[in-house]
């Protein structure tokens, strides 16, 4: 029986509404628009209420909240990428944009073969990235590009008055970035004396992304 409509005296006064009559079985209240559904229901199996797309209770859930309070939101922004380094040529001196193989991306966002993770919606990202250098340097910066913008970066440093890196060393770049919907962030390297001066052989490689709001 679908409720459409509420009226009459009395109705302000409604103190409860119970759904469902305690036996197992899946319940929720289903929002029928014109472009998209949305419902919120009990998924009876798993102890969970869940907020989701469509009229199917479970199948693209974007809320979950379970039995002991715990919610998680399988929809937002958030990837992984990590292992075997490939670094990508741009045609300039001693400057590389930095590709990671994918571990998981919630949102399909990040593309392996470029490096570049593209922001499904408007936010401000947290970006994190690890990187092992494979040869030693004069000296080396790292960064990351917001639409082939620089945020900012970091090297190493000797500790007297000279910028070093030796093989082995890892450089590091965490932060915060605000972007709109379909701004791309990518990773990049400047090595000053080796131009592929990255492990590309090692897990200890990382790049992540994910919406903070």
């Amino acid at each position: 029986m679908a409720l459409t409509k509420v009226t009459g005296a009395g109705v302000g006064s409604l103190d409860a509404i119970t759904i469902g009559d305690g036996t197992a079985a899946d319940k929720k209240i289903l929002f029928d628009g014109n472009a998209q559904d949305f419902h919120i229901g009990l998924d009876d199996s798993s102890d969970s209420l869940t907020v989701g797309l469509g009229s199917t209770l479970g199948t693209t859930s974007h809320m979950i909240i379970d039995a002991n309070g715990v919610v998680t939101t399988p929809k937002i922004p958030m990837m992984l990428a990590q292992g075997g380094s490939t670094a990508i040529d741009t045609g300039t001196t001693n400057f590389w944009y930095i590709a990671f193989p994918e571990r998981y991306d919630t949102t399909n966002s990040y593309d392996a073969s470029t490096g570049i993770f593209t922001a499904p919606v408007a936010g401000k990202y947290f970006v994190y990235s690890h990187l092992r250098m494979s040869s030693s340097q004069g000296s080396a910066h790292y960064s990351v590009s917001v639409n082939s913008a620089y945020q900012g970066g970091g090297g190493g440093y000797d500790g007297n008055n000279a910028w070093q890196i030796q093989t082995g060393d890892y450089m590091q770049w965490t932060g915060m970035v605000n972007v709109s919907a379909n701004d791309t962030i990518r990773m990049v390297l400047y090595p000053t004396t080796v131009k592929n001066a990255l492990d590309t052989g090692t897990n200890r490689n990382h790049f992540v992304v994910y919406l903070v709001g």
